[in-house]
């Protein structure tokens, strides 16, 4: 094992995830098929996804993609909501549990309270030798293969995946989507690495354009609508855990209400575009902020971007689907962070951080076995 692990970093999994998506789209059908079954046989009218942390996020970047093509209501909420209300979705919401070690506390209470309540309790897992085979009824692989390091990377970008192809062939099997949208999506799917990879190399170069600016990150906020909210709740968590810094993430029309107001010279925003409904909105929002403070930044694709050096603009071709997009501006942020981070010697924990998970624990044991660099 230690050989194993020896020079890994967040960054060996962000060069990863593009093979990992590329594998992952080439056996779709096989990689979703147990989620499309359940799906289908319990003819259920909505879903609820229970996550927590970089699972949650993911989720967020997929569920806009998921209630496009499975026309049904997708909701996700945290394992700490879903375990202190009194509310329980009826039977016909497909309700699963997701967490890529299989080792949250809160998420395998979430899989205990779905069977106490005579529902079919489902766990998503990167991991199936985890907690989650002692707790669910059904577990289900996502496809994220190994990732050792506890700030996840490319587990983020196949989760989103996993539902999104789980949506995608859904749709195809139950006649909702045709067979020619079938393979427009499909197309722009397996676009999806090359994409990845551009975003890789152009964050590179923005990271050292702006880099006074990056090693500078203090308070900050990451905003943005529907798919891009996705992303921007991972960004503000990746900044958060990785170079210890308040980082925090709203959707774009919530910011305007209020955290805005927080807004002074010293603040960093970065404002997420979905290149679709929200654009517009998103673009003036970024002016808006550029007002009041120089740390202001767009993270967009290609045209879509206004041509100024605050813009990260990735040439990535036509968006022919938006919300696809976290699939491949994810990195912009894990990038980012894990640069900042080394060259601010930031990765070791507050010290006082030990006794704090002792008293609050939300991991089991099994953790160190799955994410022995966490």
């Amino acid at each position: 094992m230690e050989k194993e692990i020896e020079n890994v970093t967040m960054m060996t999994y962000v060069r990863e995830t593009p093979g990992q998506v590329e594998k992952n789209v080439g056996r779709r059908k096989e990689l979703v098929a147990p989620l499309v079954d359940e799906l289908e046989r319990g003819g259920y009218g909505s879903v609820l996804v229970i996550a927590c942390g970089s699972s949650a996020n993911a989720s967020r970047c997929a569920a806009p993609f998921m209630r496009k093509y499975l026309g049904i209501p997708v909701v996700v909420t945290t394992p700490g909501a879903f375990l202190t209300s009194d509310f329980l979705p009826g039977n016909d919401t497909l309700c699963f549990v997701v967490s890529q070690s299989g080792c949250s506390t809160n998420s395998l209470a979430a899989l205990d309270r779905l069977r106490s309540a005579g529902r079919r309790a489902i766990g998503i897992t990167g991991n199936l030798d985890s907690d989650f085979r002692d707790h669910a009824d059904l577990v289900v692989d996502y496809g994220v293969g190994v990732e050792y390091v506890g700030y996840v990377t490319k587990g983020v970008t196949t989760l989103a995946l996993f539902l999104m192809l789980f949506s995608l062939e859904a749709s195809h099997d139950t006649g909702r989507l045709s067979d020619e949208g079938y393979g427009n999506v499909v197309s722009e799917l397996e676009l999806v690495p090359e994409r990845h990879r551009a975003v890789q190399e152009a964050t590179e170069d923005f990271f050292s354009a702006h880099l006074k600016d990056m090693l500078s990150i203090e308070t900050n906020y990451v905003i943005g609508f529907d798919q891009a909210y996705g992303i921007a709740c991972e960004g503000a968590l990746k900044f958060g855990e990785t170079m210890k810094v308040p980082s925090f993430a709203f959707e774009a029309e919530e910011f305007n209400h209020g955290p805005n107001l927080q807004l002074n010279p010293s603040r960093t925003v970065f404002v997420v575009d979905d290149m679709n409904l929200g654009s517009k909105r998103a673009h003036e929002l970024y002016d808006a902020c550029r007002c009041i403070t120089d740390h202001t930044y767009l993270v967009t694709c290609g045209d879509a971007g206004e041509k100024d050096d605050h813009t990260f603009a990735a040439s990535v071709g036509e968006v022919a689907e938006p919300t696809l997009s976290p699939l491949y501006l994810l990195p912009f942020f894990q990038i980012i962070a894990h640069h900042a981070t080394d060259a601010l010697g930031r990765w070791d924990d507050f010290p006082l951080m030990r006794d704090y998970k002792r008293c609050a624990p939300s991991k089991t044991e099994k953790i160190r076995d799955v994410m022995p660099l966490l």
